[in-house]
């Protein structure tokens, strides 16, 4: 392996952050993605009317490990950036997550911190043990809140009931008696300074590293004289489907440009649990901070067809994923990760730790 070249196969995070490490210790690299860009999911690019946009939905970078900022430091400088996201209900906007302003400005009361934790604890339904999205939900805000907010945008983002999905999906989303109106509350927010396609390009340069896009690894896989191959794709698509298809939420993106309008909405993201076919709508100008007389928004629908972007998250998917996972151990020069190829709900942040940690492995 110390001679022979490694193929990566996806330029997303998880195949550019193993070839970075990979050649920066002496090792040569192919790195081959079946689109015609690197950046994976995260690619963003300056569309027609000079906006920078996220062709493939909003990433919002946030981690509180130190390491992986500092590390993804080394390719971009950052704008500071903290999410805020508004749910609608009614047609009003809301805070979300949900805060002490949300019940306030909802429900036309006036509570303290001490008085938004006596709400939510005397509208609660206690759920023992909590097994399903629905039943953190409920244990948390109650049934109002939830179906306000959480029922129908679960049922459009993901084709299911809450009461169908794990309970971690509903745990990503905190509940809060203060009047944080952040997204996230990490440590580190930001997005990169010239957006992520320019970061990935740093990332991949160097003299160790070639790139080849618009090439799909089941046209390459037999080709001879790689020394290992670190895998960043589905996992069930590696091994033909030979347990049967993983499922995996996908989305369809609308972009739009408004050229006479500076500014659309108050925050980067408006939810819309309720009503129409989509779930959100992104406005990137809060996003990356940049001037524009016009500004560019997305609207995301779920779909179950099309690109894979979210393993779903159940009992007998998590099943059929470890019986893949067995014939993947068996593989002995090749290297999954990501969270395709992990069949995980992994943050940005999440991928390169799983990256760096796959990469410390390969070069010992």
């Amino acid at each position: 392996m110390k001679s022979a070249t490694i193929l990566i196969v996806g330029a997303g995070f998880s195949g550019s952050v193993v070839a970075s490490e990979l050649a920066s210790a002496g090792r040569r690299v192919h790195i081959i993605d079946k689109r015609s860009h690197v950046a994976g999911n995260a690619y963003d690019e300056y569309d027609e009317y000079g906006v920078l946009v996220h062709r493939y939905g909003p990433h919002i970078f946030h981690t509180n490990a130190e390491r992986i900022f500092e590390y993804l430091s080394r390719f971009t400088e950052w704008l500071p950036y903290e999410h805020r996201v508004r749910g609608v209900v009614d047609g009003v906007p809301y805070p979300f997550p949900i805060n002490r302003v949300t019940l306030n400005q909802l429900y036309g009361l006036d509570l303290d911190e001490v008085g938004a934790a006596e709400f939510f604890e005397r509208v609660r339904e206690p759920r023992e043990p909590v097994i399903t999205s629905e039943d953190v939900v409920l244990n948390s805000v109650g049934r109002d809140l939830y179906e306000k907010f959480f029922l129908n945008y679960t049922r459009k983002q993901w084709g299911l009931d809450p009461s169908e999905l794990k309970a971690g999906v509903a745990a990503r989303i905190p509940v809060r008696t203060n009047t944080d109106d952040r997204y996230f509350t990490d440590t580190f927010q930001a997005m990169p300074l010239h957006g992520y396609t320019k970061m990935f390009e740093a990332m991949l340069d160097h003299p160790n590293i070639t790139v080849e896009l618009g090439v799909d690894f089941a046209n390459v896989r037999d080709r001879a004289g790689y020394g290992h191959v670190v895998y960043t794709g589905p996992i069930d698509a590696y091994f033909d489907y030979c347990y049967g298809p993983l499922p995996y939420r996908s989305l369809r993106f609308e972009h739009e440009h408004l050229p006479a309008i500076e500014q659309y909405q108050e925050v980067g993201t408006v939810n819309y649990p309720n009503d129409h076919a989509y779930t959100r709508i992104t406005e990137f100008k809060h996003l990356t901070g940049q001037q524009h007389a016009g500004t560019s928004i997305v609207r995301e629908y779920p779909q179950a067809e099309g690109d894979p972007y979210y393993p779903v998250p159940r009992a007998e998917n998590e099943a059929l994923f470890k019986r893949y996972e067995e014939l993947a151990k068996r593989e002995a020069n090749v290297t999954f990760v990501g969270r395709l190829a992990q069949y995980r709900y992994y943050n940005m942040d999440q991928v390169v730790g799983a990256a760096l940690a796959a990469a410390k492995r390969l070069t010992g």
